[in-house]
C-alpha cells in the first residue's frame, strides 16, 4: 500500500509544479520571485523622495505594524484611514512604498524556502528510489539476509512517510507567497482610497 502511495505521490509531483518554471519550484503557482509596485498599487508611482521617505522612523514603524498578518485586515485598514486623516499623500505613497519592501522581501525569503523545500523532496524522492532497489538487491540474493531487508524496508517506510507527509503541507506552504500578494493588494488598495 506504501508503495502504491509514494508512486502516485512522485508522479503528481512534477505535475503539480507550473509549467515552465524553475524545476525546484514544487508549487502550482507559477515562479514569480518578486513583484513589482504596478502589480498590487493603483496610486502614483514613488519617486525617489518617496523612496526616502518610506525609511523615515515613523513610516517605517507603522508599515513594520501593517504588514504582520497576525494583524487583521479590518484593523489595518482602520490604522490607515487614522494616520491618512493627519498625513499628505506623499507620505501614504511613501508608506505603501514601505510595505511593498517589506512583504516583498518577505516573500522572496519564503520563496527561497519553497525552492530548497522542493529540492529537498527531490533528494528524498531519490533516496526512496535508492532504498526499494537495495530491497530488491537483497531479496533476489541466493542467501537473503532478512535483518537487512528488515532494516531497508522500516527505512523506506520512514522516508515514505515523511515524503507524503511533506507533500501534503506542500499545499499549505504554496499559498503563503499568495497570502502576502493579497496583503499588499489590499493594505495598498486601503491606502489608495485616501488619497486625493
Amino acid at each position: 500500500m506504501i508503495r502504491i502511495t509514494l508512486a502516485l505521490a512522485l508522479l503528481a509531483g512534477p505535475a503539480m509544479a507550473a509549467s515552465g518554471t524553475d524545476p525546484d519550484w514544487p508549487c502550482i503557482q507559477r515562479l514569480q520571485p518578486h513583484l513589482s509596485m504596478g502589480q498590487v498599487w493603483t496610486g502614483p508611482i514613488p519617486d525617489d523622495a518617496t523612496l526616502a521617505l518610506a525609511r523615515d522612523p515613523q513610516i517605517a514603524r507603522l508599515a513594520e505594524r501593517l504588514e504582520q498578518r497576525r494583524l487583521p485586515l479590518e484593523t489595518a485598514e482602520a490604522e490607515i484611514a487614522d494616520y491618512a486623516a493627519q498625513a499628505p499623500d506623499t507620505h501614504l505613497v511613501a508608506l505603501m512604498q514601505a510595505i511593498f519592501d517589506r512583504i516583498d522581501t518577505d516573500r522572496s525569503a519564503l520563496i527561497a524556502g519553497i525552492a530548497r523545500y522542493g529540492r529537498a523532496q527531490v533528494a528524498l524522492s531519490d533516496r526512496i528510489e535508492a532504498r526499494r532497489a537495495r530491497m530488491a538487491e537483497l531479496e533476489a540474493a541466493a542467501d537473503p539476509d532478512f535483518d537487512a531487508i528488515d532494516a531497508e524496508e522500516e527505512a523506506l517506510d520512514w522516508d515514505s512517510r515523511v515524503f507524503t507527509e511533506r507533500q501534503q503541507s506542500l499545499t499549505y506552504v504554496c499559498e503563503t507567497p499568495v497570502i502576502l500578494e493579497q496583503r499588499v493588494f489590499a493594505l495598498g488598495r486601503a491606502i489608495a482610497g485616501h488619497l486625493d
